[in-house]
């Protein structure tokens, strides 16, 4: 092979073969070295498991919000079927159900454990990224265990795992492994001891079933985001939505915040100075409104140490004064004007916002607002085309909400009065071009 007078692209096609052989044993290793290894003894006999086991199972499957994916719009809970867009075709969740045929039936812990800790089915399939399993590994294996048993409680459901709609190559096992090679690698947790015992918590159930960094995490372009621990945020895929970064003040507002406001907004959907809506008013409703204060305290803990530690970046004034010149006397009047016939009755005047009599925000302050001042405005113009809707909780069970206007306002008007918000009564963000708001219009229109 490397004899003299070898030709030059002989001797590439030959290092290139090489190199594609050693890549294909190193990703196969990686991938499928466990299932190669000798046979583990068999297990001994089960334990049964315990009623204080079972409702640990209960409490921790809510903490993971297992049943906004394992449930289709009225279907039975857990069963699974419903689809999950991404940038690559769709993803069907699997049942969970203890069905024989469909569900996890003939699975046992060691099964349910190594879908959680190494993302393999109990047959040793690949599961593909949509289940976060670089999160579920931070799960400890009693948590896991937990977890499974309550599952085997849950009455059967036959309802088999419709196939994919993955573009090809994505979702074959190969292209899976190779996947896997480049952005996965299992994270148990570790126990900082430098930090508190609420601390700690609060990290893991963040890091871990929480798996705050699926959406609060950037993606590159073949879907990985980054370590579980990275809240830098990010526009998360096909929803939409921009999930703030979480370690700067500026959009999360929680180094700044009382840790009983924090507290409240995870558990009600509302507080003072903040409203969930979208993805994450999801998250409020079928998830943190179950937990225990105690956790609840424990997740606030650990973001805001998050938030307080990690380096703020300092405005840029220039560029903010640049953003407020820029707007055109056209777009200014034509902004005020939509503002003044769509907005002003709720949100007042001078962007107050209203409170109820019992002094509870009821429309939130526009002035000084983090949502109106984010850098990307993708927030704002879901909220104007297709209304803002709180969680109802048992803290906020009735939320005030705001009516959609994509049938009514078109892409210039939604543009202007996003730009009113964003320059007036002291805000200082950039220009909403309508362009901006037509892209997303024509996304979630699809």
């Amino acid at each position: 092979m490397n004899r003299p007078g070898m030709h030059p692209l002989r001797r590439a096609a030959w290092v290139s073969l090489i190199s594609l052989l050693v890549l294909a044993v190193a990703v196969a290793w990686d991938n499928w070295g466990d299932l190669l290894a000798p046979p583990k003894p068999a297990p001994a006999a089960a334990v049964k498991a315990t009623e204080a086991q079972i409702e640990q199972g209960r409490y921790l499957a809510l903490a993971g919000n297992c049943m906004a994916c394992h449930t289709t719009r009225g279907g039975a809970p857990l069963a699974g079927g419903r689809r999950i867009d991404t940038p690559f075709g769709g993803v069907y969740s699997s049942n969970l159900t203890p069905d024989p045929e469909t569900g996890l039936g003939r699975w046992t812990p060691q099964d349910f454990w190594q879908a959680m800790h190494r993302g393999r089915s109990a047959s040793g399939r690949l599961l593909t990224p949509a289940f976060p399993y670089n999160h579920t590994s931070v799960v400890t294996r009693d948590d896991s265990d937990a977890i499974f048993a309550w599952l085997n409680t849950l009455t059967p459901v036959a309802q088999a795992q419709p196939a994919h709609t993955l573009t090809w190559p994505f979702g074959t096992q190969p292209a899976l492994a190779v996947w896997r090679s480049l952005f996965f690698e299992p994270s148990p947790f570790k126990e900082n001891k430098a930090e508190s015992a609420e601390w700690n918590r609060g990290a893991y159930l963040v890091q871990g079933l929480g798996h705050c960094a699926a959406c609060h995490s950037p993606r590159n372009a073949l879907g990985a985001t980054g370590p579980v621990h990275d809240l830098s945020g990010g526009l998360m895929p096909v929803v939409n939505w921009y999930a703030p970064n979480l370690t700067q003040d500026a959009e999360s507002g929680l180094a700044i915040t009382p840790l009983s406001e924090i507290v409240r907004l995870l558990r009600t959907g509302a507080s003072d100075t903040a409203q969930t809506n979208g993805p994450m008013g999801e998250v409020v409703q079928h998830s943190l409104q179950h937990l225990k204060e105690a956790d609840l305290l424990a997740m606030a803990i650990y973001l805001q140490s998050r938030a307080q530690r990690a380096t703020q970046p300092a405005p840029d004034a220039a560029k903010l004064a640049r953003s407020s010149a820029t707007v055109s006397a056209q777009v200014a009047t034509q902004g005020a004007k939509v503002y003044e016939r769509q907005c002003l009755q709720c949100h007042g005047e001078q962007g107050e916002g209203l409170k109820t009599a019992a002094g509870e925000v009821a429309y939130p302050a526009l002035a000084g607002n983090r949502a109106v001042l984010l850098q990307d405005p993708t927030n704002l113009v879901q909220l104007v085309l297709y209304g803002g809707y709180g969680p109802a909780t048992q803290g906020h069970p009735r939320p005030f909400g705001m009516p959609p206007a994509v049938l009514e306002l078109h892409d210039h008007d939604i543009a202007a009065v996003l730009t009113h918000l964003r320059t007036q009564w002291g805000n200082r963000a950039g220009e909403v071009t309508p362009l901006q708001v037509n892209r997303i219009r024509a996304v979630q229109g699809r």
